[in-house]
């Protein structure tokens, strides 16, 4: 009788509705109804509505004599506005915003509207492409509702979670599952290739830029993407880990205007079964250096070609991606830890981060006359490639800009060149040569995607 009575105790205990006032802490709490937590968490999650103004194409008939004259409203062209629709997270109560750069990047009008309703006008203070991540600020006389950020790093698979945002636009949800993943980095988002968490909480269009919280209401993510044959939720979902978002906060408030990212100068792959047998590991672990620029700061710092990274500041590292994120969470100005294998031998040492050198000086030229007019070249840094997206050990004069007869001929954004008409390039300072030089024929040769190339043409 007495174990009947415990039972019936317990099981009304798990069926006692919980206080609207109270966060859920144990199990039993949980399952009953995330209620409590979307109530705290849910006034932090707003709702952004993103307008860009972009020219309008001319229409094939601008011009014209005979259209002009009869039809002159045809030379009019009014400017498109394109609009997106995301979400976004409260940082603080001063007004501090975070959400995706494809929901806001380039925008010319942001509106961010509040759980409540509240709306405010937001302008950007960061946004980086490549991570998919813009800070913005609004302007409140009152302190308003915000998320405080948990450690990313100590999110385990497994741990409850739940995204909140503006799916299709219509109006806030939230949608409960647990972590699936860590460390995923072969997803690209955009332009943006990265490290992810995963969950199977529901995440559709609309909710790029809204809260991945745990059940404590801590930001554990920025939603970004979903991997999906429909358009729709599959379950596989992805956000920006919560430490990386923490630091474009301390950057966007020291008043960088672009996000400052360590530059290691190291090309690298995964160990697989293959390289671990190769080189001797118990288990497939690490990433191994393939390349090294002179400059960087792990050469420094006494690694080379062939060592093999197995974690930054304690943190496992099984990939580039995962690599880079770790720094980029320390921040340019840090030093981090690195765990390495080299020669058999386990070492550590700390590493310098410093932002990617412009060593040597771009030295960008434009051709304004001849026949190569509208050639623009800069001698390859590490800083400029990576902004032209080239491997950081590329060296040589690199085509940055193309405009004119030179557009139809092949030459690409990107191409290294090595010679022009069989004379030998090495700086911008050969380009500079050819200033108003005029010619029927021309060879180009170069490099381009890592293939070697030749351009023959005339004009």
């Amino acid at each position: 009788m007495r174990f009947l009575l415990s039972i019936i105790l317990a099981v009304s205990a798990l069926c006692a509705p919980a206080s609207a006032q109270q966060v859920p802490h144990s199990q039993a709490e949980i399952s009953l109804s995330f209620a409590p937590l979307v109530k705290q968490a849910a006034p932090a999650v707003v709702n952004i509505f993103a307008n860009r103004r972009t020219a309008a194409r001319a229409t094939p008939f601008m011009g014209n004599p005979f259209f002009d004259q009869f039809f002159p409203d045809m030379q009019q062209t009014m400017p498109r506005v394109q609009n997106s629709l995301g979400s976004g997270v409260i940082l603080s109560e001063d007004g501090i915003v975070v959400s995706n750069y494809h929901v806001v990047g380039m925008a010319t009008e942001i509106r961010v509207v509040l759980n409540d309703r509240r709306e405010f006008d937001a302008r950007i203070l960061l946004a980086d492409e490549q991570s998919d991540l813009a800070i913005l600020k609004i302007d409140s006389d009152v302190p308003l509702p915000w998320l405080p950020f948990r450690d990313s790093d100590e999110v385990e698979v497994g741990e409850l979670a739940l995204a909140i945002g503006n799916p299709f636009g219509i109006g806030q949800t939230v949608s409960s599952g647990i972590v699936s993943g860590l460390a995923r980095s072969g997803v690209a988002t955009g332009n943006a290739r990265g490290y992810f968490l995963q969950t199977d909480a529901a995440i559709n269009p609309g909710n790029s830029g809204g809260a991945l919280i745990d059940v404590a209401g801590r930001l554990i993510g920025v939603n970004t993407r979903i991997l999906t044959r429909s358009g729709g939720s599959n379950g596989v979902g992805f956000s920006i880990p919560s430490n990386l978002v923490a630091q474009f906060v301390k950057q966007a408030r020291a008043g960088n205007a672009e996000f400052k990212r360590p530059w290691a100068g190291v090309n690298g792959q995964a160990v697989d079964g293959d390289l671990a047998e190769g080189f001797g590991l118990a288990v497939p672990e690490g990433v191994v250096i393939t390349a090294l620029h002179p400059l960087s700061p792990f050469a420094q710092a006494g690694l080379s070609t062939g060592d093999i990274v197995l974690s930054v500041d304690a943190r496992p590292v099984n990939a580039p991606a995962e690599m880079l994120h770790h720094l980029s969470v320390r921040g340019v100005g840090e030093v981090s830890t690195i765990h390495y294998l080299s020669d058999g031998s386990e070492r550590r040492v700390e590493v310098a981060l410093i932002e990617a050198p412009e060593v040597p000086a771009a030295d960008p030229r434009t051709l304004r006359e001849g026949s190569l007019a509208g050639l623009t070249v800069a001698n390859l840094n590490p800083r400029l490639a990576i902004e032209i997206g080239l491997p950081s050990d590329m060296s040589g004069v690199v085509v940055t800009q193309i405009a004119g007869p030179l557009r139809r001929v092949g030459l690409r954004v990107g191409a290294i060149i090595t010679a022009i008409n069989g004379d030998p390039v090495t700086s911008t300072a050969d380009i500079a040569l050819l200033e108003g030089a005029e010619g029927r024929s021309w060879s180009f040769d170069g490099i381009f995607q890592g293939r070697p190339f030749t351009f023959r043409f005339r004009f």
